[in-house]
Formats: structure tokens, sequence, C-alpha cells
């Protein structure tokens, strides 16, 4: 489960209480109930906070107009005298968050694991003091992680798989020519034009011309399939059909229409022989009979099974680890890692042509609905994360930087990718460093768990 994290190589630090008074800053640190939730705070003051305000004033001024002075050339005093001091103060501040932000970390030698939460605690003319509450890499205990005794599904792959996936791909290659009795039967495409009425007036959406339906596939609503079969090419026909309770138009739920409809050609399906025409059209290399296919679809149906069974195996162990160890997992990691999940989920929907919002509609839930939904998933994924890093650091599994340029060369060419296109996508060097560690951790665990 070593997915790519937003923080690589996370380093578990003891943070010692410090105060530090300068000119500059003064930084003070509290722990609430969980050891690894700090809240620390930083004061930033003197010339620091005063430029900022200067800079503040700048940038204001530069786009807005004041009564008789052109655009950006208001005095500073006729601009406070107008919009307050406290405006540019504000402005100062949140300018300063990003600097004060990495001198909490620096003075503290913290190293969060989560985006921190900021909340300025005091601002005035003297400075501003921030308050950022940092989760730090939480404690891992595991009391066992080898011998385990996780055992590895066995896969085969049997003749009635190999016959229903031939049997499958005879279906694709499937051909349809014309009925020569042209009379419309349960599997047959027919082509017809139709037009629904509702109280002797045509309905939206009711209408279609030389639409190819297959009679049995339940593409229309129910009973209107079953209403052609048995009519011939050039046939009309006119029938009452009711739509269902939950059809989601208003105006048609459970509404009585009448279609009149009009076969202009019955087809069906011809199914495919294992002969010199198919296998052309199959265009497999070293694919030339049927039982050199018959090979070729147990490869990959081995090669499914065998992947599947390696995921599956990793999941024990990961899951069998996962009940050895002790820690206590802040509530921030998790929803990052919910959001990180949103954010594929989105992705996906996205290549299917679906936005979030039409999600949401169809499946009838919400976004807090998906969240419920994915929070156990990702609090695995944090678990097994820190655990994974836990047992890295333990065992002291470690990958090279040359391991891992090795590894970027050979990733970029499987994604036909310039090395630097291929990391700027993955996360740089250290993530590609980073996942083969958790990689490595991972053989180890299957090693010592068999």
């Amino acid at each position: 489960m070593a997915n790519k994290k937003q923080e690589i190589k996370e380093e578990q630090v003891e943070n010692k209480e410090k105060v530090e008074k300068d000119e500059v800053s003064t930084t003070k640190k509290s722990a609430k109930k969980n050891s690894n939730r700090l809240v620390l705070e930083v004061k930033i003051e003197g010339e620091e906070f005063s430029k900022a305000v200067d800079k503040a004033f700048v940038q204001r001024n530069r786009n807005i107009t004041i009564d008789g002075f052109r655009k950006g050339k208001a005095p500073r005093s006729i601009f406070v005298k107008k919009y307050g001091e406290e405006t540019l103060r504000f402005d100062a501040a949140e300018q300063l968050i990003q600097q004060a932000y990495e001198k909490v970390l620096e003075e503290n030698k913290v190293v969060p694991v989560v985006q921190p939460s900021v909340e300025i605690k005091a601002l005035d003319e003297n400075g501003v003091t921030y308050a950022f509450t940092i989760i730090t890499k939480p404690k891992v205990s595991i009391k066992k992680y080898t011998g385990l005794n996780i055992k590895r599904e066995k896969v085969e792959v049997t003749k009635e798989e190999i016959d229903h996936e031939l049997g499958h791909l005879l279906e694709q290659y499937t051909e349809v020519a014309l009925k020569e009795n042209q009379v419309v039967e349960n599997k047959n495409i027919a082509v017809i034009d139709f037009e629904g009425f509702k109280d002797g007036v045509a309905f939206d959406g009711g209408k279609g011309e030389n639409y190819s339906l297959e009679i049995g596939s339940n593409t229309f609503i129910p009973g209107f399939e079953e209403q052609l079969i048995g009519m011939k090419q050039g046939e009309e026909k006119e029938f009452p059909i009711t739509f269902p309770e939950n059809y989601p138009s208003e105006e048609l739920k459970g509404q009585e229409v009448t279609f009149k409809v009009v076969v202009h050609e019955v087809k069906e399906k011809v199914t495919r022989e294992l002969d010199e025409d198919f296998f052309e059209d199959l265009a497999l290399e070293g694919v030339k009979d049927k039982k050199s296919l018959e090979e070729e679809i147990k490869a990959n149906i081995l090669a499914q099974k065998e992947m599947n069974a390696e995921n599956n195996y990793i999941d024990a162990i990961l899951e069998a680890v996962g009940k050895e160890v002790d820690v206590d997992i802040p509530e921030e990691m998790v929803e990052e890692e919910i959001d990180r999940m949103m954010g594929q989920y989105e992705e996906r929907m996205k290549m299917q042509g679906i936005s979030m919002d039409l999600y949401y509609q169809i499946t009838k839930s919400t976004e807090k609905d998906l969240r419920d939904k994915l929070e156990k998933e990702a609090f695995s994924h944090v678990l097994y994360r820190l655990m994974l890093e836990e047992i890295m650091n333990l065992e002291k599994i470690e990958v090279s930087q040359e391991e891992a340029v090795e590894e970027a060369n050979k990733l970029a060419e499987k994604y036909q990718m310039n090395k630097e296109e291929f990391l700027q996508n993955f996360g740089g060097l250290d993530m590609v460093q980073y996942d083969l560690e958790m990689r490595k951790t991972i053989e180890f665990l299957k090693e010592k768990n068999q």
C-alpha cells in the first residue's frame, strides 16, 4: 500500500520546548492532548513587520483612486484616513504567514504530516502573532510483523473459463446481417421509426427514426420491445404503454401513452466461426487456430488471476500486520487522505464525462456520503503507510539515489516520457526513492510471513 504521499521520508523527531527572543520574532509551544499535535506561536514584529506594512500600502494604493489624486498616487496619510491602518496590518499579516510557518518549522525542528491550520492571535501596530496547529508523525508501535504465516492463493485456469472467454470473444466479433424472413424475434435487431403520444399529443423525447433496437436488451421502457415481436418489415403498429412509477420525467411517470411504430428492417446476429477469416480479423501474433487461441486466452486469464492473487496476498499481509500495530492516528491525516481519494474519484468521473454534481444527482447522494464511504479505506491507507515506514526504519531498508535514478529512467521509458517530465509528474526523485523503499518493505514482509 505504498501510495505516493505528501510527506516523503518523514523523520520522527522529539520536539523540545524552545523559546527564542530577538528583535524579529518569539516562538512559544504548547502541546494538546495528543503528543503529536502541537500549537506553536510565532510573533513577527519590528522592522520585518514594518516593511510588510509598507509593502501592503504600495500594493493597495496601486489599485485604488481617491478623490483629488491620480490612481495610485494618494499619500499614505490620506489612504489611512480613508481605509484605516488596520487594513494594511491585515494585508501584512497575510503576506507573512508563509514566512512565519517556515520559521516555526526551522526553530522547532518539526516535520508536519498534514497541512497546518493557522490563526492570527494578535495584530496591532507592534506586530502580528500567529498560532500554528501542527500535526507531526504519531508514534508507531508494532508488536509483531514477521512469522504471521500468510499464504498466497494458488491459481489455476479451468476449461470452463477458457470456453466462456472464447464465447465472449466470438460475441465481440459477431456480425449483423439482414434476416431472411424479416420477422422480428427475440435477440433480433429491429430498425424502426417510433413516436409516442400522450392524450393525442406527441411528447418530448418520444420520437426516433431509423433506430436500431435489439429486442430483449431492455433499452426501452418495459413492454415496448415485446410489442415488436412478430412484426414484419414494412408493418406499422400502434399500441399502449404505461410508463413506470419511477420514470425520471414527472409528466410521464405512471402515465399511459400510445406509441406508433414502423419496422423498416429486421437484422440478426451471426455468430462467427473459428475460420481463417476470423483469425485474420483477430490479428493476434502467433494465434492462427483454435488451439493457439485457447492458449492465448489461458495465458491472459492466468496473468490476471496471478495479479489479483498477488494484490490479495499483499492486502492480507498488511491487514494481519495492521492488527499488531498500536498508533493514535490524527483525524487530520485521515481527512487529508480522503481529500486525495476524492480527487482521484473526481478524475475517474471526468474520464467518463461525468461531473461530481451529476454523480451526486444520479446516485442521490452527497459529498458527505462519498467521504463517509471512503473513510474506512482512507484510514487503512494511512495506517499501512505509517506501519511500513516504521518497519522500513526498524529493518534499515534503504534505496540509494543511484537505484532511484535507474528506476526513474525505467518508468520514464515505460510511460514514453523524458525523465524530467516524468519526475515532475511523479513528484520528484525523492518520491521515486520513497516508493521503492515501500516496495522493498512489502517484499520483506512477503518473505518473512510465508
